[in-house]
């Protein structure tokens, strides 16, 4: 297995002092996601949960939606690069979506950016959120980022990750994850959820450690999540789908303070 951290010695400049020191950065790994044999993409992701790493990337994308659809994940022997190529073996008749019948890059950076519109994510989702009646304080929304943080724990050697977890309405955490990729983080704790039978997360609250964009919110509709939280801002386009989808979306929650910029409605003041 990929390491998830590696030590390199630095040059550590401080006022007007000079030293040598060792440092922690966070591994970065490419993965080769193969379906039935077949490479379909190759992702730059922090080595760990691969598994869930795949299973969420083929839930979120549309591709499968339950664990009956995934007969197995494995590692294929490659040269030295064993643990950097995964293979899914999907059941009989569950096929590709056209959009993903090529062979894709995903950075650690962005993920697989500007390909969906809003109206194709609307008709492509399997589970609307729209209906969703949960509601959450805002008492249990302040706790979610210092929730996050905790569980955040190669990040408190590297300062190098981004986090997702899952939580409940009542501020549970059900999962996290830790990635270079935000996309990866998110996809990691969705193939949690898919694996452990469930998606949809209705009355589940996904929480990110950065800022919410488009494809985010895009995973978490895909995913039947009705609410995204974000310690950072939210893109234009994410607002204009969470709006179309129905789904909550609140940026910048730190402290006791947040925006609701849609789905204001499942935010429940005063109760």
């Amino acid at each position: 297995m990929g390491r998830v951290t590696t030590r390199r010695r630095v040059v550590r400049l401080n006022g007007d002092t000079v030293g040598a020191r060792p440092d922690t950065l966070a591994g970065e790994e490419p993965l080769e996601i193969r379906v039935n044999g077949e490479r379909l993409t190759v992702t730059m992701r922090t080595p760990g949960h691969d598994f869930d790493l795949v299973a969420g990337f083929l839930a979120t994308e549309g591709v499968i939606g339950s664990p009956d659809e995934l007969i197995a994940l494995r590692y294929c022997a490659d040269g030295e690069n064993t643990y950097n190529l995964l293979d899914a073996a999907l059941v009989p008749g569950v096929a590709l979506p056209a959009s993903l019948n090529r062979n894709l890059l995903t950075t650690s950076a962005c993920g697989i950016c500007g390909r969906d519109s809003i109206d194709a994510v609307r008709t492509r989702t399997r589970w609307p959120v729209a209906g969703d009646p949960v509601r959450m304080t805002p008492e249990v929304l302040y706790t979610l980022p210092e929730t996050l943080r905790a569980a955040q724990r190669t990040f408190s050697s590297t300062g190098g990750l981004h986090a997702a977890g899952l939580f409940t309405a009542d501020g549970e955490l059900l999962c996290a994850r830790e990635d270079v990729g935000r996309h990866n983080a998110v996809d990691k704790v969705v193939g949690w959820a898919l694996r452990e039978g469930r998606l949809p997360m209705r009355g589940g609250v996904l929480m990110v450690s950065g800022r919410a964009s488009f494809e985010l919110t895009q995973k978490a509709a895909m995913a039947g999540i009705p609410v995204l939280a974000a310690v950072s801002a939210p893109s234009s386009l994410a607002a204009d789908l969470a709006e179309e989808l129905g789904l909550t979306l609140v940026g910048f929650l730190r402290g006791r303070s947040a925006n609701v910029y849609t789905g204001a409605e499942r935010i429940a003041v005063g109760d």
